[in-house]
């Protein structure tokens, strides 16, 4: 007779199993470093979760620095919230949405201005954490130097974390990433259903 899968017994000996192997990761996991993260896919959440570990890093007592990419045209909860905090460095340097703004020159201007204070930011020591919201559109769109990029982040501070949202992150940066979260939709309020950008949650 097989053993109930639901029983205590089996779900003791599941868990013991499970804390076995996790202790050992833990044990083998012995490198202290800054860690490059890249959150990307169709998905809704990349922006929501990089702010979450703004929130995290501040909680901790660390220094950020949040540059945000493409948008600058609408104020966002995030920002009101977190722009006037200690501890922040926050800079919206985007034009909006590029259907929006229809100027190619404008966007690449706007974008290297965003990266010259990102670089600054990946240079310095004191930042514990760097956020670059929608870093992969500016760089799909081929308004930035993707060298360059992919330089600054590599040569950053050897304990500095960064974190990259964006759709369509380039293969080069997930190649160079440490962690790579990728964004699926299932369902979606606003394609599937028409429903606006509600505040709180901002589709």
């Amino acid at each position: 007779m097989k053993p109930d899968p639901k029983s205590q017994e089996r779900h003791a000996w599941r868990m013991a199993k499970k804390q076995e192997i996790m202790r050992e990761r833990i044990a083998n996991a012995d490198k202290d470093q800054g860690v490059l993260l890249v959150l990307t896919g169709p998905g809704k959440g990349k922006s929501s979760s990089g702010f979450g570990m703004v929130a995290r890093a501040l909680g901790h007592g660390m220094k950020v620095g949040v540059v945000q990419f493409i948008k600058g045209a609408f104020s966002t909860g995030e920002e009101a919230f977190f722009r006037d905090l200690p501890n922040v460095d926050y800079h919206v340097m985007g034009e909006g949405y590029t259907w929006d703004t229809q100027d190619r020159e404008r966007d690449v201007a706007a974008a290297n201005a965003a990266w010259d204070i990102a670089a600054k930011m990946l240079k310095d020591d004191r930042y514990d954490l760097v956020l670059l919201d929608e870093l992969n559109i500016a760089l799909r769109y081929e308004y930035l130097d993707l060298d360059r990029v992919l330089d600054d982040l590599q040569n950053r501070p050897a304990m500095q974390h960064a974190v990259v949202t964006g759709r369509y992150a380039p293969k080069e940066l997930i190649e160079l990433a440490d962690t790579v979260t990728e964004m699926k939709v299932v369902k979606h309020a606003f394609k599937d259903q028409g429903v606006r950008a509600q505040k709180g949650i901002e589709l």
